[in-house]
């Protein structure tokens, strides 16, 4: 089934129930980015509804996003998001379900948002401006031509935007505001340089997305941005690092079993253009 009201985004929902699949049509046909809304009650109607889509070539999906629910019957909405994620150019994944229990697996499979039932309209343009975010991540780069003489020094990772609801406003921070990260059970607190922001994120997802990014993992409830530690000393308790400079600079703990490898990590760190020379202003 589809609903075409403008031009804007193709989305597909999938939701085995006839009432929750409609409401969330019509909700998704409410955004004004929203352009086509497919519709599919299992996934094997949404697999066959991906393959048919015109203008899509092979491992492209022909839409902009999808929005599954997790428990179906057959093929439930994280096997199905494995299989979408096979594809050469898989689609953004957003989970709707009435279950709050499964969103790690869902984050770790890649999605870019996880909703709960009852929708609220609001939260659903979270999910849409998740979404063109990560689409405007993902678009291909032109090609440069071959540089000529020695070779270039590698270009830091592109710089990632995270959307981030905040008393009703979807506010972008970019991954290069933030200083470190701290859990908080199934959410991550995102410490920036102008306060903190909670997204929900487990940890391991973004130390996995973030580490080619220069992000450590020091303790179980913390992340943290290598080229701002400016100390690691022994403290009563155990390792501590100090992240920036100043009287107010946050001190984190480090948990024994990620100690020498950030000892390693950090004597091997090239000097920084700024700040202390050498690798590390101080390793005690």
């Amino acid at each position: 089934m589809s609903t075409q009201v403008s031009d804007g985004l193709t989305v597909l929902a999938v939701d085995d129930e006839e009432p929750a699949l409609q409401e969330l049509a019509h909700l998704l046909n409410e955004d004004h980015r929203v352009g086509t809304v497919l519709t599919a009650p299992d996934a094997t109607e949404a697999l066959r509804i991906l393959g048919s889509r015109p203008g899509a070539g092979p491992g492209e999906s022909g839409v902009d996003v999808v929005f599954l629910d997790i428990r179906m019957p057959g093929l439930d909405g994280l096997e199905l998001a494995r299989v979408l994620s096979a594809m050469a150019s898989p689609p953004p994944v957003v989970f709707v379900t009435a279950h709050d229990d499964r969103a790690v697996d869902a984050y770790e499979i890649g999605a870019v948002d996880y909703l709960l039932k009852p929708l609220r309209s609001e939260r659903l343009a979270g999910s849409i401006d998740r979404t063109i975010a990560t689409k405007a991540q993902s678009r291909p780069m032109p090609a440069r031509p071959a540089p000529q003489g020695p070779p270039a020094r590698p270009e830091p990772p592109e710089d990632e935007v995270i959307p981030v609801e905040l008393a009703g406003t979807t506010k972008l921070v970019p991954r290069s505001t933030v200083r470190f990260v701290e859990a908080q059970g199934d959410y991550a607190r995102l410490h920036t340089t102008e306060g903190g922001h909670l997204v929900r994120i487990p940890l391991s997802v973004l130390e996995e997305r973030w580490r080619e990014a220069g992000f450590v993992r020091i303790h179980r409830a913390y992340l943290v941005s290598l080229p701002l530690i400016t100390e690691l000393r022994l403290s009563g308790s155990g390792y501590v690092v100090r992240i920036g400079h100043g009287p107010g600079a946050p001190e984190l703990p480090v948990s024994r079993r990620h100690t020498a490898a950030l000892k390693r990590i950090l004597r091997g760190r090239p000097p920084r253009e700024e700040g202390p020379t050498g690798p590390l202003a101080r390793i005690r």
